[in-house]
């Protein structure tokens, strides 16, 4: 199978007898290594002597003692994120029982959003990488990194187009220092640019196989309205992330439109669809406005309806995937955690 995100640190992990990952001492020092914790040449004494000792000892106990020793006090707070963060994966036997502990602590998720990405990250490429090889295809990745990457929205034609958010930020800063970025380059640096007006690189059959050479660029955009691979992809990665958290199989089908009236059980994949979605369930007719934001819809229905709760009666899950406005600007933040929390599985009542 062709490799792909080669610096996730996946590499760096193994699997147990269920195929689950197993937490690694090279996974926990390339954390490490991060910039935001690796000493620099202003970094004091106690700080250096820290990081080698972690280096050395990923798993070893950091005393109060110790982190009151560093002189920056920004340091000291990124230590103390980091080494909460490696005591929650080391108390887990498992990467996906430590990314579901953090989802289910009571009172919220206290980890930084940074680490629960990356989590998420590592993970949803090992779904993909045990998928047989015949049925893996660029789409299916790049409408993956909508599980760890935020991306910008533009509806143009009706063609809802997602791309790269930082890619793209990253253009607009170039852009303005007068340097180029690419074809991607010009996307939507400026709200009120139009697709006709610029040249974009929106896979497509004929030109996904460039992914496996630039998949961590974050320069391919993903089209995700009915009847487009991406949102057939992007279903197909849901059902993947689903059957390996829960060994039980499901089928997404995107759909055109809801009938609220059949709402029994819904799933927003991001903030704004959960609260569009429960408007609905509600019977509160949504507005233009608010329709226009939901970008793709979904149909999950149970292979196996001994696992589901009674009250569900063998109907489907609806479930939505929409965009936030926000100064000028349509974001798609989406939560895969809401696929693992919200279904209405028996042993999750």
């Amino acid at each position: 199978m062709t490799q792909f995100w080669k610096h996730s640190g996946l590499q760096l992990l193994e699997t147990d007898a269920d195929g689950w990952l197993l937490l690694t001492d090279d996974l926990l020092r390339a954390w490490l290594f991060r910039p935001e914790i690796r000493p620099v040449e202003e970094s004091c004494a106690a700080e250096c002597a820290l990081h080698a000792a972690l280096a050395a000892d990923p798993r070893r106990v950091v005393t109060e003692t110790e982190l009151a020793a560093l002189a920056d006090a920004d340091v000291r707070d990124n230590y103390c994120i980091l080494l909460d963060f490696f005591s929650r994966l080391v108390s887990q036997p498992t990467l996906e029982a430590a990314y579901l502990a953090i989802l289910r602590e009571a009172g919220g998720v206290k980890v930084a959003p940074l680490f629960v990405d990356q989590l998420a990250h590592i993970i949803v490429q090992h779904v993909l990488m045990r998928l047989p090889s015949t049925q893996l295809d660029p789409f299916w990745c790049r409408a993956a990194e909508l599980f760890f990457r935020e991306q910008r929205v533009t509806i143009q034609d009706q063609h809802i187009l997602c791309a790269d958010a930082e890619t793209v930020d990253m253009q607009g800063a170039r852009a303005k220092e007068g340097t180029s970025y690419g074809n991607l380059g010009r996307l939507l640096v400026e709200a009120q640019t139009t697709l006709a007006s610029v040249e974009l690189d929106i896979m497509a059959r004929d030109n996904m196989a460039g992914y496996w050479g630039r998949d961590e660029r974050h320069d391919y955009v993903l089209a995700i309205n009915h009847g487009r691979p991406g949102v057939d992809a992007l279903a197909r990665v849901m059902e993947a992330w689903v059957g390996h958290f829960y060994r039980t199989p499901v089928k997404i089908t995107p759909m055109r439109q809801i009938e609220s009236a059949r709402l029994t059980w819904f799933v927003g994949l991001d903030r704004e669809a959960t609260a569009l979605l429960n408007a609905l369930y509600n019977g509160e007719p949504l507005k233009a406005e608010e329709q226009n934001r939901l970008l793709a819809l979904f149909q999950l229905e149970f292979g196996d309806q001994a696992r589901v709760r009674q009250e569900l009666g063998g109907r489907p899950v609806f479930m939505a995937l929409a965009m936030e406005q926000s100064e000028g600007q349509n974001r798609v933040r989406m939560k895969p955690q809401n696929l693992l929390l919200n279904l209405p599985l028996a042993e999750l009542v």
